[in-house]
């Protein structure tokens, strides 16, 4: 009498295990090197699989092993000059103003801070964000209600999932490399557009209070 394991010996159903336990991780977000290098290297030796099978669902495979972060996208993306897929590409949305702002600042805190040849982390404080947003805010902001809208705003990156906040450390955020990935040199020339215009319209108002 044939067993299961007889079955199993024969025709091994490692392969597809293997596929599925790469693909649905990709399906949930972004696959990091650094968080799970098995994982990661299960993905490189199956990569050429991971790309058939997730071309069925209409999707493509974006791996980039120089910064080792890998995510799936919908191939539609490709003509749309947008950040709304996020690295979790199922889901599209707008970015509000406060979110399209801060990404842009962090994206160029990162390249500034890959240009000093240091660390390969960047780390940032809340305070150090505020710092950043501040300056592009009418004078005389409140600062609690500063303070509580970069919170939000962190909190939405956050789910995009292009920082994350250090365990233990509420106050600590880590800029995740794959923003690298959707906030390229065009987006932001597009971005630096909308924030003069931004700006002469907050320069406004208090043009009209000093007269």
């Amino acid at each position: 009498m044939m067993n299961v394991t007889d079955i199993d010996s024969s025709h091994p159903v490692r392969p597809d295990h293997e596929l599925s336990s790469v693909v649905v991780p990709l399906l949930k977000g972004v696959l990091y090197r650094e968080e799970n290098p098995g994982l990661w290297g299960l993905l490189l030796n199956r990569q050429a699989g991971v790309r058939d099978y997730v071309a069925v669902l209409g999707l493509e495979l974006m791996l980039d092993e120089a910064e080792g972060y890998a995510f799936l996208r919908s191939r539609q993306d490709d003509d749309e000059d947008s950040l709304a897929a996020g690295p979790r590409l199922v889901v599209r949305r707008q970015l509000s103003y406060p979110v399209s702002l801060l990404l842009a600042l962090l994206r160029k805190k990162l390249a500034e801070f890959d240009a000093g040849g240091g660390d390969t982390r960047l780390i940032l404080s809340r305070d150090e964000v505020v710092e950043m947003i501040r300056i592009f805010l009418p004078a005389g902001s409140n600062e609690v209600k500063l303070i509580d809208q970069v919170d939000a705003t962190l909190n939405k990156i956050a789910e995009l999932g292009f920082i994350r906040r250090l365990r233990g450390q509420g106050q600590m955020i880590e800029v995740r490399r794959i923003i690298k990935a959707f906030v390229d040199a065009q987006w932001l020339a597009d971005f630096d557009e909308r924030l003069a215009e931004y700006r002469q319209q907050i320069a406004k108002p208090r043009e009209g209070m000093d007269g």
